[in-house]
């Protein structure tokens, strides 16, 4: 019974908010509001970006500048199957249906991808800290992105072209109920304990008996792996992919929408990273001065909020809200969604972070 229970309240953000999706793709498309589409589904991979850098930038304390490079592995991998498969269909399945589920396998071999290159990256590089880090993972990044560009497989400096337009709101929507779901049931477990612990002293974390280099590497993959998804989205709602999509530039884009939200903040990386899209969209009537004012509205916002919009806090942890969730007399949570302070490393030995 408990089981079941467990299961049904890990698939309800799912049984409600995908049919929610599918009703406002479907009233999009009823009015021809096609750009208003394109605005929501990039917020969507936005958010899935920030929320997945914020678990190496905010949940461990690192600082990483090579999510682009990883966004790259999952963007031309799910790009390259969709292609090789254009045109095939699925026994017994509706044509529409098959398209939907050879993008799902494409999606799920691009997060693999991600998921490997983010390990082989993080072995050799998360053994440092700091500065030094974010150098080794920009490198990095820039050398996944010039690999790419380099390889005629892939299409060169020119791209692969004709990509499907599989990515829609729906799919958008659920992508980000995911890596929500993820980074909360990550915040509050023994793994992100540890990421948190680490966060706030790495040497003290080390000394109470945490694999701090394991840690972080499976943080690091975790991190990769969501920004293979995202690049699988992106490529298939622009319908191309090229290494120029891929730059660092792309990386610090998503680092000022971690660090603006609040580094830690599940929440915070979500209405971030909802916000600077729809404001570099709602600023294109400015023209050649859009990007003027949009890094001035940037530099207003850390002034005034140089913690982040929300800090290391949750939405959840507004005291009406913590009210109704825990009811009077609950614990309240601590900073960064780890309740108990309590780390446990993985032979199960106990220590305080």
């Amino acid at each position: 019974m408990g089981v079941a229970r467990a299961s049904l309240r890990s698939l309800l953000p799912f049984l409600v908010g995908a049919p929610l999706f599918l009703l406002v793709q479907l009233a999009l498309d009823a009015k021809g509001w096609d750009d208003w589409t394109i605005v929501l589904v990039s917020v969507g991979i936005n958010v899935v970006l920030a929320v997945s850098l914020n678990v190496v930038n905010g949940f461990t304390g690192q600082f990483s500048l090579g999510h682009a490079g990883f966004m790259a592995v999952g963007a031309y991998t799910a790009a390259k199957i969709t292609l090789a498969f254009a045109g095939t269909k699925i026994a017994f399945l509706p044509a529409a249906l098959s398209d939907q589920v050879i993008f799902a396998l494409a999606l799920s071999a691009g997060m693999a991808a991600a998921a490997l290159a983010g390990f082989l990256v993080g072995m050799p590089s998360l053994r440092l800290r700091g500065d030094y880090l974010a150098i080794v993972t920009l490198g990095f990044g820039e050398i996944i992105r010039s690999v790419i560009e380099n390889m005629q497989f892939l299409g060169g400096a020119l791209g692969l072209s004709g990509v499907p337009p599989l990515t829609n709101l729906v799919w958008a929507g659920v992508s980000v109920i995911a890596t929500v779901v993820m980074a909360r049931r990550l915040a509050v477990s023994t793994q992100g304990r540890a990421l948190f612990a680490i966060r706030e002293d790495e040497v003290a974390a080390e000394a109470m008996g945490v694999d701090t280099t394991g840690y972080k590497v499976r943080g690091f993959v975790i991190s990769a792996t969501y920004a293979g998804l995202a690049g699988g989205l992106f490529v298939h709602l622009h319908q191309i992919a090229t290494p120029a999509s891929f730059t660092f530039i792309r990386s610090f884009e998503v680092v000022v929408m971690v660090v603006l939200g609040g580094l830690g903040s599940v929440t915070g990386s979500v209405v971030a990273a909802a916000v600077l899209t729809i404001a570099l969209e709602a600023l294109r009537e400015f023209e050649q001065y859009r990007m003027v004012v949009y890094a001035f509205l940037l530099i207003v916002l850390m002034l005034l909020r140089p913690q982040g919009i929300f800090g290391t806090r949750e939405i959840w942890d507004v005291p009406l809200l913590r009210w109704a969730r825990l009811g009077r007399g609950g614990p309240a949570p601590a900073p960064g969604g780890a309740s108990p302070t309590e780390v446990r490393d993985e032979s199960g030995r106990g220590g305080r972070a």
